[in-house]
């Protein structure tokens, strides 16, 4: 690296930008060596490391973290002897002295600069979008960097309303996400259909009813002419003068490509960085890559392009390949895009008089299917609300490989009778991870080289890293490549993804430690401290169960459900359910219920499976009122904790029971109400084998026998899973009832997995292993089963009396109105 008078002899390399692209062509060249031939130098406008902008509408969502798309951080930069400037832009480059010139003043010498400047949200002109000192209104977000998200998120805490500019993919997403935040979303888009660059305006129509079916407003053919301020946004006037109020708009035009930089430096400029098969511009040491760059006339705004570039960039720069060549890219995508999985690849349309065109078109299901073929060779397919064919279709298109003679079969049928091709028949260049251009062979080379766990495939080739859609291709190659020999990831046994603790292991250091809240085990726990959102729901229900009512609460570790004590529903409204011990009801009650559903206009009142009423389509902000006026208790229908029991009338009515099942089913319920599980826990009694309330069916079971006696079954299912329950053991009386079925359900409390079902989990641990402890098992075991689970029946609270149902956070009922009037549904 260095020469004899300690002189750096290495190249200086320059890439301007530390997005995706920027970022991946240092990764190509470290990978073929380059960090001895190239002292290398990032700048970045913004001031964090590499990240995955893809995932920005998960983190908008709340489905990840922002940590979690982090892809390299500060520290990596500095582990690769890579110098990182993050939050310093370059403003020009002297192409003939080959310095690059920063804002702050500094100047950086180069043997040969990258430009990677991306792309940035386009701002459609509009009447008063921007305040006097020209920035954006309050109110007024871009959609394309971690801090437009952040800003997002803070406003959507506390705003009801909001208005998306554009119907593409991004848009869609946006609007997606801050429905789920509880805001009113309505989307504008200046095209006739959505997605109209990547769908038929067949299909962008079906998608349209799918995303107004989840009660987000489109306005199509139309756009915003007007921002209603003046200190903050108040909404929007349309282009047709209609007035929409808001107080958040975001803007998800489209992007445009970043080329001032190139521009100031006197490179030639169209819609991008214009550059050759190379990669080059009309300067033979600066180069462009990604978002930025044109090529033959073609600028591409997905990640799969970017990859391919990056990867004959390095091959170029390092020597690895002199003779690399990009010649453009086959896109294909396949994302879920608002909640509707939608592909798309090559063309939507015929372009030719000879070309083939096939459309299945279900509006009703909302399912669009279409296939394009030209000289029998798949040119175009998109796939919308069913992507089933998707992987075979891919395959076609980037292979051009011969299609079936009867075309219906490439969207019905692709197998032909025979089986549908798999993983081991894939050629080995067929591409499995699309977002980061990862080959089946890549994935079996990483098998070969001593990387046999799924987790670590994916960790070392990114595949499964972008939108996350080819998880189960990644698994099922790894495994055929490793056949079947394949390790198991040590995660997989950690009870949350954030803390690298089994379930005992995690138990034990809560305890020893004295952690008594979420932030509490992140930050004594959690590598580095660091908060990880995917596990905050699991910790709390571990939290509740370790320390009854000595837990401390915190709203943002609950998911919607558990902060406003209600099933959320499709629409953005509310499932009220109240409990219903025992199914059993009074008149007074009934016309209550009766009363409060009128009241709030409440769409429709269902008796559910559990014996109880359903009031569904109850409004955000009615939830207090409506659980005060009713004056019950809580049903949980909506927790991760014991729900509920069946009962049949047993030996008060019915001629053939043989034990007064009602009155115990009141009793379990009352005893277990409320109770913080890893999954949800139904029950079910009955007076007689005759299975009138399906017992046999349930997590717990209890069957009355004759002679006072009682089968306690556990284990049963009858959901998506069907199961008969495993008979736990015959007791003689009610109590004995009571006990060992508490015995159960803190054993499986203290022992399942987060999520794990007692079906899964009775199999998992074997009957045999669940007798031992809670049938033979020491009187100190039992006792401690005992304690442990009265622990938190002492710290049940019914969540609607505490302050009387005031909200523990200002926004915890904001208003959030019913994003589609359903319809109110006839009593028969």
């Amino acid at each position: 690296m260095d020469d004899a008078d300690g002189i750096d002899a290495r190249q200086r390399l320059v890439v301007v930008g530390n997005g995706m692209a920027g970022a991946r062509v240092v990764e190509e060249v470290l990978e073929r060596g380059g960090g001895e031939q190239f002292a290398i130098t990032v700048f970045g406008e913004e001031p964090h490391g590499n990240y995955n902008r893809i995932m920005l509408s998960h983190v908008l969502a709340g489905e990840e973290h922002e940590d979690d798309i982090v892809l390299n951080s500060h520290d990596w930069y500095a582990g690769q002897g890579v110098t990182l400037r993050a939050g310093v832009r370059i403003d020009r480059i002297d192409t003939h002295a080959k310095i690059a010139y920063a804002a702050d003043g500094t100047t950086t010498a180069y043997d040969q600069l990258v430009l990677a400047t991306g792309s940035r949200s386009f701002i459609p002109p509009m009447t008063g979008l921007y305040t006097e000192g020209e920035q954006l209104l309050p109110g007024v977000f871009g959609f394309r960097t971690i801090d437009d998200t952040r800003a997002m998120l803070a406003a959507a805490a506390e705003h009801e309303r909001a208005i998306v500019v554009g119907g593409g993919l991004l848009g869609l997403e946006a609007a997606r996400a801050l429905q789920g935040h509880g805001l009113q979303v309505e989307v504008v888009h200046a095209g006739t259909h959505l997605m109209n660059q990547q769908l038929s305006a067949e299909a962008g129509a079906i998608l349209a009813n799918s995303v107004e079916a989840l009660g987000i407003v489109v306005h199509l053919a139309t756009r915003t002419t007007e921002a209603i301020g003046p200190d903050r946004v108040r909404g929007v006037v349309l282009a047709d003068g209609r007035a929409v109020d808001a107080d958040m708009l975001v803007i998800a035009a489209g992007i445009r490509p970043v080329t001032e930089v190139a521009l100031f430096s006197g490179l030639e400029v169209e819609r991008g960085i214009v550059v050759d098969d190379q990669l080059r511009t009309d300067d033979p040491d600066v180069y462009a890559v990604g978002e930025c760059a044109q090529h033959r006339g073609e600028l591409y705004g997905l990640v799969a392009p970017v990859w391919e570039q990056a990867r004959v960039l390095a091959d170029l720069l390092t020597g690895a390949d002199p003779d690399a060549e990009y010649h453009g890219s086959r896109t294909a995508t396949k994302l879920k895009v608002a909640g509707v999985d939608v592909a798309t690849m090559g063309v939507n349309r015929p372009e030719r008089d000879t070309d083939e065109f096939l459309v299945i078109s279900e509006p009703r299901r909302g399912v669009h299917l279409s296939v394009v073929v030209r000289d029998d060779k798949l040119i175009g397919a998109t796939l919308l609300g069913d992507t089933r064919k998707v992987a075979f279709l891919t395959q076609a298109f980037d292979r051009g490989t011969p299609l079936p003679a009867e075309r219906i079969r490439l969207l019905v049928d692709l197998s032909d009778g025979a089986a549908e091709v798999g993983v081991a028949e894939l050629p080995g260049d067929s591409q499995v991870c699309n977002c980061n251009g990862v080959t089946k062979q890549t994935l079996v080379e990483t098998v070969r080289a001593g990387t046999t766990s799924v987790g670590g495939c994916m960790d070392a080739t990114r595949a499964g890293k972008g939108c996350g859609s080819c998880k189960l291709l990644v698994k099922q190659v790894v495994e055929w490549a490793a056949d079947g020999d394949v390790q198991e990831d040590p995660a997989e046994s950690w009870y949350v993804p954030g803390i690298p603790l089994a379930k005992p292991e995690l138990i034990a250091a809560i305890r020893d430690r004295q952690l008594r809240s979420v932030s509490a085990v992140f930050a004594a726990l959690a590598p580095g401290g660091e908060e990880d959102a995917k596990s905050k729901m699991g910790l709390t229900s571990l939290l509740r169960l370790v320390w009854g009512a000595e837990y401390e609460q915190e709203n943002d570790a609950k998911f919607i459900n558990d902060r406003v004590h209600g099933n959320i529903q499709r629409d953005g409204t509310f499932s009220v359910v109240p409990q219903m011990k025992g199914g059993v009801t009074t008149p007074a009650q009934l016309r209550t219920i009766a009363d409060v559903a009128e009241r709030y206009e409440v769409p429709m009142v269902k008796v559910t499976g559990g014996q109880r009423i359903d009031l569904l389509g109850v409004r955000k902000e009615d939830l207090p009122a409506v659980w005060a006026d009713l004056g019950m208790l809580s049903g949980y229908a909506y927790g991760k904790s014991f729900r509920t029991v069946k009962t049949c009338v047993g030996t008060d009515f019915c001629r053939f029971g043989l034990g007064d099942s009602t009155q115990l089913g009141i009793d379990l319920e009352t005893r277990f109400q409320g109770i913080e599980s890893p999954a949800k826990i139904k029950m079910a009694v009955v007076g007689c084998p005759r299975n009138c309330a399906e017992a046999y069916v349930k997590d717990v079971g209890v069957v009355a026998v004759g002679n006072g006696r009682w089968e306690v079954y556990v284990g049963g299912a009858a959901g998506a899973t069907i199961r008969k329950g495993d008979l736990l053991a015959t007791v003689d009386s009610p109590a004995a009832v009571m006990e060992l079925s508490g015995r159960f359900i803190q054993y499986y409390r203290e022992n399942a997995n987060w999520l794990e079902r007692t079906y899964d989990f009775v199999l998992r641990v074997g009957l045999e292993q669940i007798r031992a402890v809670l049938l033979e098992g020491s009187a100190e075991v039992l006792a401690e089963l005992d304690a442990g689970l009265q622990r938190s029946i002492d710290a049940y609270t019914d969540p609607w009396g505490q302050d009387g149902g005031r909200p523990a956070t200002p926004g915890q009922f904001r208003t959030a109105l019913p994003l589609v009037d359903l319809p109110k549904v006839p009593v028969r």
